[in-house]
């Protein structure tokens, strides 16, 4: 039985005994392929296409369906080069270690820099819809009040740890699948009898033709894919990583988009069109077409309960890859490279996200969702690169079909995550490389300059 450690390289020699721990604790490998499954869909949230539900239809003329088989296309071929690199790298920190390991520590930082953009920020999307939506709900009590409730609860929960994250994730699904099933049915319902246009879906309703703005629209729906990312950041909390964490990668970004799909056009034939009295909250307005009062009420309370298992969820990946990057040093040591000796868990990075967390209370969604699309694109072009360097020149002997396996496929990946990359808003732009840079300017500090090498993520396996 295999177990993997890393090493850091700081200067040119590795330390003997140095493995995936901190203070003489370790991440507990407790996690099966069910458990992996069901964090990735939880950490997507089955209902999170309405988040941007109102934004994307009103940005695409009503062609929100169609913009995530696009989206899907390229979450494809991705989530396979995620596959890929998790059976050579079974290790906490996503495309940062993935990146680091191959293409080196500078080029892994930088990864790992603009996913952080991703994570610090995917918690705190939650927190805002968790406002926006109690709010319309119980109007007297003001939106800040239901978010800072939620931090709160999401942190306690992540400190206890994964197993806490894990069976709570398992219920807020099961919870969704009962809603989806009842919204099928009640918009079913609604249109039997009714005149239905089914290309409207796809050809939208005229006011965003051409394929630009589809584009934009599939790219901003990048966010709503983050889960099979997720599920890798728990390399080291998976029982049997090489085998399970391919497999939940595969199933979750699958299962996801045929259901962001089917969701998205059942919404668009019920509330045909691209106009809403409040884009944020448009969902609501749906609920209220397809089942009156009690289908508007009954997904609020899903929603919220799946938004907090997002949030619970994506804290908990955060949390461990701020963990990951101080474990090698490339962040500070001795405040992110370290685990609660009671509760084996991260506890300081995860106090650090639910700070930044506090942000939703005057953040906008739009912004919010512009800037965690951005950071996606990156870690998914980074990996894709990955897969051709790692598996293809490294020196090792070529087998038939690796050529086509780790080079035709990440290459195509690569060329649809870069179109989508051309469909990014200017100021989506803007904040990405303004975040790039800073990282840029910290990498150059940490290293003299560039003159010293910065830490380095070395993989093996003991026996």
């Amino acid at each position: 039985m295999s177990s993997p450690s890393a090493r850091l390289d700081n200067s040119g020699s590795l330390p003997n005994e140095f493995t995936h721990s901190a203070q003489g604790t370790a991440l507990r490998r407790i996690l099966g392929l069910p458990a992996l499954v069901f964090f990735g869909l939880v950490y997507m949230v089955p209902l999170t296409i309405f988040t941007t539900y109102g934004v994307v239809t009103e940005m695409t003329g009503g062609r929100t369906a169609l913009a995530y088989v696009v989206t899907l296309l390229a979450m494809i071929f991705t989530a396979l080069s995620y596959s890929f690199m998790v059976r050579r790298y079974p290790i906490a920190g996503s495309a940062y270690s993935y990146t680091s390991l191959s293409f080196g520590p500078c080029a892994g930082f930088l990864a790992g820099w603009s996913l952080l953009l991703d994570y610090l920020f995917l918690p705190m999307i939650n927190y805002l819809v968790i406002g926006l939506f109690l709010n319309i709900a119980f109007p007297e009590v003001p939106a800040w009040a239901f978010v800072v409730s939620a931090i709160g609860l999401v942190t306690v929960l992540n400190v206890l740890g994964i197993s806490s994250v894990s069976g709570m994730s398992n219920l807020i699904v099961a919870a969704q699948v009962i809603f989806v099933l009842v919204f099928l049915a009640m918009a079913g319902k609604s249109l039997f009898g009714a005149p239905i246009d089914f290309t409207a879906p796809f050809v939208g309703d005229g006011s965003q033709p051409g394929l630009a703005p589809l584009m934009a629209g599939a790219a901003v729906l990048c966010l709503s894919f983050l889960g099979f990312d997720a599920v890798s950041t728990l390399a080291e909390e998976a029982r049997d990583p090489k085998r399970d964490i391919p497999r939940a990668i595969i199933i979750t970004t699958l299962s996801a988009g045929v259901l962001f799909f089917v969701l998205s056009l059942m919404a668009q034939l019920v509330f045909p069109g691209s106009s809403f009295k409040d884009v944020d909250a448009a969902a609501n307005e749906v609920m209220l077409q397809a089942g009156g009062q009690f289908l508007a009420a009954f997904f609020t309370a899903t929603y919220v309960a799946g938004a907090a298992g997002s949030a619970l969820a994506s804290q908990a990946s955060v949390s461990r890859i701020l963990y990951s990057m101080g474990r090698d040093g490339i962040l500070p040591r001795r405040l992110f490279g370290t685990l609660s000796e009671r509760f084996h868990t991260p506890t300081v990075a995860i106090l650090i996200v639910s700070l930044v967390s506090l942000l939703a209370v005057v953040i906008d969604l739009a912004t919010l969702a512009s800037m965690i699309s951005f950071g996606a694109l990156v870690a998914f072009s980074a990996v894709n690169l990955a897969v051709i360097r790692t598996h293809l020149f490294d020196g090792r002997p070529r087998q038939p079909g690796d050529w086509l396996r780790y080079g035709l496929v990440p290459l195509i990946g690569f060329a649809l995550i870069a179109w989508l990359w051309t469909s990014l808003s200017g100021l989506t732009l803007a904040i990405g490389l303004g975040w790039f840079a800073i990282g840029l300017v910290y990498l150059a500090v940490q290293t003299g300059g560039f003159r010293r090498k910065a830490p380095q993520v070395q993989f093996s396996e003991h026996e």
